[in-house]
């Protein structure tokens, strides 16, 4: 494929065409439709009809029409009994184009599950051969970040996929906790623990999110995370991996159970020496004569010192001449 034109399905016109003649797109990355807001469209076409023509493409081997966009539509459509709506026709596309032109269709579209979405453009990822996320988001329209998140989820087996693609609402697992705990279950110091397994791991964490034991949100996985890290960088791996397993046996413990104080002492110390770095070179490039009015500057450094003063005489470290 050497250009954009390659990737987009050729137009053909506007008709009206029978709505027993329209199929549903097999690749459309939007598998998941909600009973509620199809009512709201549902009740928007029984008094207004469909102002959109749906896109649609001939199928020479099925000899049907099928839907690139506005499948939605149709299904309410189908609901209502009508006989026929507007379509607009575009030439039939490869298998790529087809998935591409979807993406590109949809891509402003805010209410799409990201699991449906992972699966289309895992599809392309085979039949391009294409794993860079920047390419792959050029490609579809989608941001890079989201094809990075799509790949995380295309990591876990099917089991967990079908969570995500649960027809019901209620039932349906949210992609954001399968993202959040990925980051813990793909960790190299957690995966050298002997004990540890990933599914076990991803099924105890998913049991006690849901009912509220110890994890009370997608984003506790991050603070888990960040214990990791300072346990590494503190070479205290071997207590780190004891808390760990405790916190993963016992229901009843928090995430606070997994803090190393030297760990964590050993992490504000790094932030504040990056920081103190920071403010130094700040400080050592003031132009006296440019700031020489600024006096709630100066009142800030003086208090800045003293208190530096009070913490090293506390220390017991010498001021220096």
């Amino acid at each position: 494929m050497n250009g954009k034109d390659e990737l987009a399905p050729r137009a053909i016109g506007v008709k009206q065409v029978s709505v027993d003649d329209l199929d549903p797109n097999p690749h459309n990355p939007r598998m998941l439709f909600d009973r509620e807001p199809l009512d709201v469209l549902r009740d928007s076409v029984d008094k207004v009809g469909i102002l959109v023509p749906l896109t649609v493409y001939f199928d020479s081997h099925a000899e049907r029409y099928t839907i690139l966009d506005g499948q939605r539509r149709w299904m309410v459509a189908r609901e209502l009994e009508l006989e026929v709506v507007p379509v607009n026709q575009v030439a039939e596309p490869s298998l790529v184009q087809n998935i591409v032109t979807m993406f590109q269709i949809h891509k402003l579209r805010q209410d799409w599950e990201l699991m449906p979405t992972a699966l289309k453009l895992e599809v392309l990822i085979k039949k391009l051969q294409e794993r860079n996320p920047k390419k792959l988001a050029a490609l579809t329209g989608l941001a890079a970040a989201v094809v990075v998140r799509c790949k995380k989820l295309l990591t876990f087996s099917r089991r967990y996929q079908d969570m995500m693609l649960d027809p019901d609402p209620r039932k349906r697992v949210k992609a954001d906790f399968f993202i959040e705990v990925y980051a813990v279950r793909m960790d190299r110091l957690v995966n050298s623990f002997r004990w540890f397994q990933r599914d076990d791991f991803t099924d105890r964490m998913l049991h006690r999110y849901t009912h509220k034991l110890g994890i009370k949100a997608v984003t506790d996985f991050r603070t888990i995370k960040q214990h990791i890290t300072n346990a590494r960088r503190a070479n205290q791996e071997e207590r780190f991996e004891q808390l760990f397993r405790e916190f993963v046996d016992d229901e009843e413990l928090g995430i606070e159970h997994l803090v190393i104080r030297s760990a964590s002492v050993d992490a504000i110390a790094r932030k504040l020496r990056r920081d103190v770095k920071l403010l130094t070179q700040q400080v050592r490039k003031l132009d006296f004569t440019e700031y020489y009015g600024e006096e709630d500057l100066w009142r800030s450094l003086e208090k800045l010192l003293e208190v530096i003063h009070r913490q090293l005489r506390k220390a017991g470290r010498r001021r220096p001449n």
